[in-house]
């Protein structure tokens, strides 16, 4: 019988046997909703490190409960400008970007 430890695999090589190796369409189309997922995710993060509902967030960033919802969960994309103003006028914080090659 494997062992677990046996039965582990990395998580690159767990993603190349599902969506292919990077470069793929497939693959490529993958990365792109991680990252918007990740956005997502983050924003949820802070909203809740500050202790912030929804409403809260989107009534000091001029933004409605639903689009911020949308963000949280992935399924809005989200222009720049707006991503920009809910980091600074929802937590008074500076967007930073990095680009990677």
């Amino acid at each position: 019988m494997p062992t677990i430890s046996s039965m582990l695999v990395d998580l690159d090589d767990f993603i190349d046997s599902q969506y292919g190796a990077r470069g793929t369409a497939a693959r490529e189309t993958f990365e792109r909703g991680y990252e918007a997922f990740k956005l997502g995710a983050m924003l949820q993060e802070m909203r809740k490190e500050n202790n912030m509902t929804q409403e809260q967030l989107a009534a000091k960033c001029g933004t409605t409960k639903t689009y911020i919802s949308r963000i949280e969960n992935n399924t809005s994309d989200i222009r720049l400008s707006t991503l920009m103003r809910i980091v600074w006028e929802g937590f008074g914080k500076r967007l930073t970007l990095t680009v990677d090659y």
